[in-house]
């Protein structure tokens, strides 16, 4: 989903595949062997349950880099990927495409892998809040957020932002993340207060979470 006007060489892009509307294109979780570049059409993208797309996300329309922050950052995809309308899509594999990066300068590098990172971020925060509800947003963010503490021999999270902003990024209300964290405190997957919380049970965090 990264915006770029860098151009695939003739020699790296695959040639032009023309694909029906409803055709899915990403899914969410697969491995990034290739980068799409969708040149004519529109992608719906979101989270794909029995064939369409439940939640939606978005809309891009060509040109247009599907999902190029991912590879860029060696992971998985982040959404599903639907063709709303017949599209025409060309193929960079991803050791070309990564080679195409590192010509460029190093501020232009630099500048491509922070735009990457913090789209990443904001896709995963924003499938997080289509697919989740409150209790296991929290425990992502939770997990997301935690370091090693060894004064408590575990993981830990200091709460470094009013929980009026985290709940903000949640797309939650203040008071729902509050009483998300009660009830995680109360089932013992949180401890302490205050503005650092311990993980006392980070498997069972990651099951409440779906990660």
């Amino acid at each position: 989903m990264l915006y770029t006007s860098l151009p695939p060489t003739s020699d790296a892009i695959s040639p032009l595949t023309t694909l029906q509307a409803g055709s899915v294109l990403l899914h969410r979780g697969d491995a990034v062997d290739r980068i799409p570049r969708l040149v004519k059409g529109k992608v719906v993208l979101g989270i794909l349950t029995d064939g369409e797309i439940s939640h939606q996300l978005g809309v891009v329309k060509g040109p247009f880099w599907l999902e190029a922050a991912s590879g860029l950052l060696g992971l998985p995809h982040a959404v599903d990927a639907v063709a709303e309308t017949d599209v025409q899509l060309e193929y960079v594999s991803l050791p070309d495409f990564l080679a195409q990066i590192k010509a460029l300068p190093m501020a232009a590098q630099n500048l491509l892998m922070d735009m990457a990172r913090s789209q990443r971020q904001q896709t995963e925060l924003g499938v997080s809040r289509l697919a989740k509800d409150a209790d296991a947003r929290c425990a992502e963010w939770l997990l997301r957020h935690a370091e090693p503490d060894s004064l408590v021999g575990g993981l830990s999270v200091n709460l470094r932002e009013r929980k009026r902003t985290i709940a903000a990024q949640l797309g939650i209300a203040p008071e729902t993340f509050s009483r998300v964290l009660r009830h995680l405190r109360e089932r013992q997957l949180i401890s302490g207060g205050g503005r650092v919380l311990g993980l006392p049970n980070p498997q069972a965090l990651r099951e409440l979470a779906g990660v």
